[in-house]
């Protein structure tokens, strides 16, 4: 049986943030915690790298914390509970109950046939298209509902970016199948 496109979704990465205190003291959590990187010519942060799961947290002196690298919800609130246990531990006041906030869910999803780019930029609204196959192989695609980008590749693979929650990118998929259709490109 052939899978739809809108049920090939597969998260690549979440990048969330959250607020876990008002100050911390950089030089000093990353003397503490094994494998941190600190560089403050570099970066702003302290870099923490987790391995179950396999999540960055870039933390930063005002008690920001930007997690990246996760591939579902439950592995980005299992990761700020693994760090906020960490900081817990250094007699940081970090509250019990951490929340983050969505900032971008990247997914990937397959239409399982090749699709001309050249058409499609040809027949989609053109304010909300870039296509420059000698600048970059794939077409961009801008939707207002649900606002995301999707990058558009002639293989018919999809990369959706900018969606805040993981029903995004599945009505992102289902729109540009729509749109396909009524082109007759699909």
């Amino acid at each position: 049986m052939k899978v739809k496109p809108e049920d090939s979704l597969k998260i690549e990465n979440i990048v969330a943030s959250a607020k876990v205190t008002d100050y911390l003291d950089l030089p000093e959590l990353a003397s503490k915690i094994d494998g941190a990187e600190y560089n403050k010519k570099r970066f702003p942060g302290v870099v923490l790298r987790m391995q179950n799961p396999k999540i960055a947290a870039l933390v930063f002196g005002s008690g920001k914390v930007v997690l990246t690298g996760a591939k579902s919800l439950d592995s980005l609130s299992k990761g700020l509970t693994i760090l906020g246990n960490q900081l817990r531990s250094f007699n940081i006041d970090i509250p019990k109950k951490l929340t983050y906030k969505v900032q971008n869910i990247v997914t990937s999803a397959d239409l399982a046939t090749p699709i001309n780019l050249n058409k499609i930029a040809v027949g989609f609204n053109l304010d909300r298209i870039e296509y420059e196959p000698e600048q970059f192989p794939g077409l961009v695609y801008r939707l207002e509902d649900p606002k995301v980008v999707v990058l558009l590749f002639g293989s018919g693979k999809l990369i959706i970016t900018g969606g805040k929650v993981t029903d995004d990118a599945k009505k992102a998929v289902v729109k540009i199948l729509a749109d396909l259709r009524s082109l007759g490109l699909m």
